[in-house]
């Protein structure tokens, strides 16, 4: 017979472990926002400074409230413009357009010009906004 006392091994008692564990996975899971994100298909622009907005634009395409197209500040109907992107295809990778267009403009003209310009080649676009 041993006098000497028997060596219990510390235990480690998991179970409030576990409790603290699936409480915070249910304030987690109730806490969630579950919102199905949307996103616009454009090449943001890089602010190397704050308040430098200056920027030099190949092509600026405005359109007014009322659906009018304007390059580089000058008029032009729906047909020249959709010729004059055309025209650009082969620099196509060169060239980012600004489409600066009014609050009130309609959808429908947006997305036209945004069409022609992805169907030219042209991928970088920028959207202006106040």
């Amino acid at each position: 017979m041993s006098l000497k006392p028997k060596r219990r091994r510390p235990e480690i008692n998991i179970v409030p472990l576990i409790d603290v564990l699936a409480i915070l996975i249910f304030f987690f899971l109730m806490t969630m926002q579950f919102r199905e994100l949307q996103a616009l298909n454009l090449v943001l622009p890089q602010i190397e400074t704050a308040g430098a907005g200056a920027v030099d634009e190949s092509l600026v395409i405005g359109i007014d409230a009322e659906g009018a197209f304007f390059i580089d500040g000058n008029r032009v109907e729906r047909e020249e413009l959709t010729a004059f992107l055309a025209e650009l295809r082969p620099v196509a990778r060169e060239v980012s357009v600004l489409l600066m267009a009014d609050e009130n403009t309609p959808l429908r003209e947006v997305t036209f010009v945004m069409d022609q310009v992805r169907r030219n080649g042209i991928d970088r676009i920028r959207l202006q906004s106040r």
